[in-house]
């Protein structure tokens, strides 16, 4: 049986998503990328080739026809952007359509006509001036899941690298409200959905989860605070009672240097910086922002709408072909059910 193509969203239509989505079908024979359908607006795509000087055709289609034509025109399922769109200049009057692709997006993928969804950088602060209720798109994603699902949904952010993957336990929240946060039931939860999901979706069969502390050299015995002896050795102790290989707290300082990175298979940090700035330094142009836990696969390259760069010809596509390729084998090689 063929697989359905994946579902890829405009993300903000005035950011790089066109120029990368573009530049990534121009390369799909020499990749090998699994046909993809974009939904967004096809006359901001047709505009932004234009001013790339790309000879892109572009045809309307849904998932049944996507496949087919991919090989000779980027399918697209049309949704307007809502407004006139400048590249680099972001506007919230095009929040609704943005919004409405990944819903589609999301909607098409639950009912198995797209094999997965791959979403394009989104600006969460355009989207908050039209009234976006979600510190980001993990959380959209999952309120979306549970509202179909009827099932409650605990999303986890996972960037995958070829060198390094790592997981924030606290991810879209202030620094100062980190600690309130952590838990000894988030950390085991967050764990338990990691290990579940590397062996299921990404074939790892007994996964290893190096947990980071908090506080620096993971709290000195307590002297440079508490949490990482009250909070996360227990959660640790929990989840190996449970079957899971997992070590810590370990100091985050000495967790990502290569003779570490080979004694494990994910990094789990305890807020965003944690895990994002060693995964970004070790692959900025290659890396995935993957969300587990979801009950369909998402990938994401793991970078901004870079409005600087809309139109110029300068925007890189590696990460979103990166994304591309993972969603792809993911979907293909995948023993979980949604």
């Amino acid at each position: 049986m063929t697989m359905p193509p994946l579902a890829l969203t405009q993300g903000d239509p005035a950011g790089v998503g066109p120029d990368i989505t573009l530049a990534a079908w121009e390369n799909r024979a020499a990749l090998n990328l699994a046909p993809f359908l974009y939904i967004g607006d096809i006359d901001v795509l047709a505009a932004r080739a234009k001013m790339l000087g790309r000879d892109v055709a572009l045809r309307e289609a849904d998932p049944t026809r996507a496949a087919t034509i991919f090989a000779d025109a980027l399918p697209v399922l049309p949704i307007a952007a809502g407004a006139t769109v400048t590249a680099g200049q972001a506007d919230s009057q095009t929040a609704r359509g943005t919004i409405g692709a990944i819903e589609t997006a999301v909607a098409l993928t639950m009912r198995g006509e797209t094999a997965a969804v791959v979403t394009n950088p989104i600006a969460k602060s355009v989207l908050y001036e039209a009234g976006f209720a979600f510190p980001g798109h993990t959380e959209f994603l999952a309120d979306l899941a549970q509202r179909a699902t009827g099932r409650p949904v605990l999303p986890v952010m996972l960037l995958a690298g070829p060198k390094l993957r790592a997981v924030p336990v606290t991810i879209h929240i202030a620094l100062s409200a980190v600690p309130a946060a952590l838990t000894s039931e988030l950390i085991i939860d967050t764990c338990r959905i990691t290990h579940a999901d590397l062996r299921d979706r990404f074939g790892i069969a007994a996964p290893r989860l190096a947990v980071s502390g908090l506080n620096p050299h993971a709290g000195e015995n307590g002297t440079m605070g508490r949490e990482d002896d009250d909070i996360i050795r227990p959660a640790i102790a929990a989840l190996q009672a449970e079957g899971i290989d997992a070590r810590g707290p370990l100091p985050a300082d000495t967790m990502f240097h290569e003779a570490a990175r080979a004694t494990y298979d994910v990094a789990i940090c305890m807020y965003h910086d944690q895990a994002l700035i060693p995964a970004k330094a070790l692959g900025f142009d290659d890396s995935v922002n993957a969300t587990l836990g979801l009950p369909f696969i998402r990938t994401s390259p793991d970078h901004g709408t870079a409005f600087s760069l809309a139109g110029t010809g300068q925007a890189k596509p590696d990460s979103l072909i990166a994304a591309l390729k993972l969603a792809g084998t993911l979907a293909t090689t995948s023993k979980k059910e949604g």
